[in-house]
């Protein structure tokens, strides 16, 4: 493949940025790689195992030349990060985002930026709950979504760039604006999430069960609820901060559901239950047809992703 853009500068090295540098590499899609973490400890392994061709202990150093900026940090910290490297950014350059909200980044991160400088913030849909530069892997992101959403002000052939980039990685593309997919992900990513903290929160609370029987039983359900939960707490402290209103009232929604689902139990209707579990059921065949997950007892991601239980994440 041909290289899409001369200089990447990769804005924070966890999961995301080190899976987009082994990726790019894997395909030749960028000249030269620089980045920054806050970290001496992650910077020096991101030149150790080859990450980036340069690091720099500061943000501002790494984006000087570069045309493509991709700000990989949790949300609540792209204001502040955007307003340290705007005055050193590259006119034409373009600088993107992987956050899980969009409409905050958006208001955070734009007005730091200055004319010339291109803003198409995205959003890959895929993860592991590891982090760290060592986490990452090159076919992280075959064959799954990234959501692109352009501001007004985005120009159109700096959006189809960072498309052409996303594709020749491996991602399926599409583009929406930033409050639809702040109201997408609070349904398929960030509820879930809460509810995945809030399940495990409940069973360390349960006196009736000890914590050897919830590990020693945890090959069902509750299993796939602890490996949400273990994804980084600072990212998912932001999410929720920043995506509130849509988490709400997704929230609001779910327990409504909920309590349907305890008086159906409560009153012994069955035909309720029955039916309620065989429309959700559904979902989960149509999310395998669509080559999203597999069928397999531990849906797929032994095959390719790292550790024993590595997880699509948002």
């Amino acid at each position: 493949m041909a290289v899409i853009y001369k200089r990447v500068a990769l804005i924070g090295l966890g999961l995301i940025a080190s899976s987009m540098a082994l990726a790019m590499r894997a395909g030749g899609l960028a000249g030269e790689i620089t980045g920054h973490a806050k970290s001496a400890e992650t910077r020096d392994v991101a030149l150790e195992i080859g990450l980036c061709d340069r690091v720099f202990a500061t943000a501002a150093e790494a984006v000087e030349g570069a045309d493509l900026v991709v700000l990989a940090v949790p949300v609540g910290a792209m204001g502040a990060l955007a307003r340290e490297i705007g005055p050193h950014l590259a006119p034409g350059a373009t600088v993107t985002d992987v956050g899980s909200v969009k409409q905050a980044v958006i208001d955070a991160v734009a007005p730091h930026l200055p004319p010339g400088v291109a803003f198409v913030p995205g959003h890959p849909l895929a993860g592991t709950e590891y982090s760290g530069p060592r986490s990452g892997f090159a076919t992280l992101f075959r064959n799954r979504w990234c959501l692109l959403t352009p501001t007004e002000s985005s120009p159109p052939d700096a959006v189809a760039r960072l498309r052409a980039l996303w594709e020749a990685m491996g991602s399926n593309v599409d583009e929406m604006d930033a409050a639809h997919h702040d109201l997408v992900l609070a349904v398929v990513s960030h509820t879930p999430h809460l509810i995945a903290y809030t399940m495990v929160g409940v069973a360390d609370h349960l006196a009736q069960v000890s914590n050897s029987e919830v590990i020693k039983y945890s090959a069902s359900g509750f299993r796939d609820f602890t490996r949400i939960a273990a994804s980084d707490p600072t990212m998912w402290r932001d999410v929720f901060l920043t995506n509130r209103d849509a988490t709400l009232d997704v929230l609001g929604r779910f327990t409504e559901e909920l309590f349907a689902l305890q008086r159906a139990i409560r009153l012994g209707d069955g035909d309720h239950l029955h039916a309620y579990f065989t429309r959700t059921r559904a979902i989960r065949r149509g999310i395998i047809e669509a080559g999203q997950d597999t069928a397999a007892p531990d849906f797929g991601r032994g095959a390719d992703a790292k550790g024993p239980a590595a997880a699509r994440a948002g």
